[in-house]
């Protein structure tokens, strides 16, 4: 079954593949931006994201040689911020401990922050030619169907896939594994007629397509609230903040926020976030209206209070007063550029009912 599989399988890639820059060249850097970029995201949402990117840092010494806020600005939007600070770190990892040059080996590369058994695979497969495995979940998908496996573990699937790959052509071979999951073997009604693999498939002839694998069940998000401070100077700036580096959003930029407690007004806590930077000269605060947001691992809804601050006190770092034709400067998250949406909304019906009077 391998040679067929195989020969089956790039005979189609050839014919068949999508045309996606990253494929015009495999230089291992361009490689690895575009595996990361495709973690938890689509292919359509990724290119102009991945254009964009190597004109802003064609090389690892240009990544490496960036501030941390260029390349979160590069990524606003793409989600999942942590992608761009380990690619970040590992760029300057690569220039410290490999000459500058990404390594070949799978070992040596999942050392690098960031990358993981497929991406590594992957590079190592695609970029430099190794016949190693890169098994993510569309390759699991299409290997469960093919060996009609209910519920494989990673490690066998792993083991698998290392059988299957052919020493010409691996890279070639893992990303048709990849590309017959994403656009055939999809997870609902997969196109068996036009498989290249369908008369390999044991699922097929067993009916139980539909059924590989088994779906896991989506535990419910858990669901939290913050009480978001949009605190305007009397100078028509608005505050904000950067978060630590580490942990959720790391080295983002965002207005300045608190958790509301159980039965806590969303105003009461944006007061004490606003507070906590600029102290208690601050006008009553106005619910501008709410944001969702959705993370992988909860649902946080953002409730934006416009504050008018009495003063424009000298901030400390990481807090800065910027003018509302100076955001699009700062890199923020998705939710926080809808709650500056609103808080320009705000500020333009504002100076419209000024203009009226």
């Amino acid at each position: 079954m391998k040679r067929e599989l195989s020969s089956r399988l790039l005979s189609w890639f050839d014919a068949r593949r999508r045309d996606l820059p990253w494929r015009n060249d495999p230089d291992p850097y361009r490689v690895w931006v575009s595996e990361v970029m495709l973690q938890q995201t689509r292919v359509e949402a990724v290119v102009p994201y991945y254009l964009a990117w190597l004109r802003r840092f064609p090389s690892i010494d240009a990544l490496a040689d960036a501030d941390l806020g260029e390349v979160l600005k590069g990524w606003e939007g793409l989600g999942y911020y942590a992608r761009a600070r380990n690619l970040h770190r590992a760029a300057r990892l690569v220039r410290e401990r490999h000459g500058g040059q990404l390594p070949a080996d799978p070992e040596a590369l999942r050392a690098l922050p960031g990358i993981g058994e497929y991406t590594a695979g992957a590079i190592a497969s695609i970029a430099f030619g190794l016949p190693v495995p890169a098994v993510d979940g569309n390759v699991r998908r299409v290997l469960s169907r093919l060996f009609d496996l209910e519920d494989p573990t990673p490690v066998e699937l792993r083991r698998l896939a290392a059988e299957l790959v052919p020493a010409d052509r691996p890279g070639d071979f893992n990303q048709a594994l990849m590309e017959l999951g994403a656009t055939t073997c999809t997870p609902r009604s997969p196109a068996c007629e036009a498989c290249p693999a369908a008369e390999l498939c044991r699922a097929r002839a067993a009916g139980t397509q539909a059924e590989r694998p088994r779906r896991r069940r989506a535990k419910p998000l858990p669901e939290d609230g913050v009480g978001t401070a949009v605190v305007v100077s009397p100078a028509g700036r608005v505050l904000l903040t950067r978060r630590p580096e580490h942990g959720l959003l790391g080295g983002l930029w965002e207005f300045p926020g608190e958790p509301a407690t159980r039965g806590e007004d969303p105003v009461t806590a944006a007061a004490r976030a606003a507070r906590a930077v600029v102290g208690e000269h601050l006008a009553p605060g106005t619910l501008l209206g709410s944001v969702v947001h959705t993370f992988s691992h909860r649902r946080t809804t953002y409730h934006a209070v416009r504050f008018a601050a009495l003063a424009e006190p000298r901030l400390e770092p990481p807090a800065v007063w910027a003018a509302p034709d100076e955001l699009d400067r700062f890199a923020l998250p998705a939710a926080q550029q809808r709650i500056a949406a609103l808080a320009l909304e705000a500020q333009g019906r504002q100076a419209a009912s000024a203009a009226g009077e």
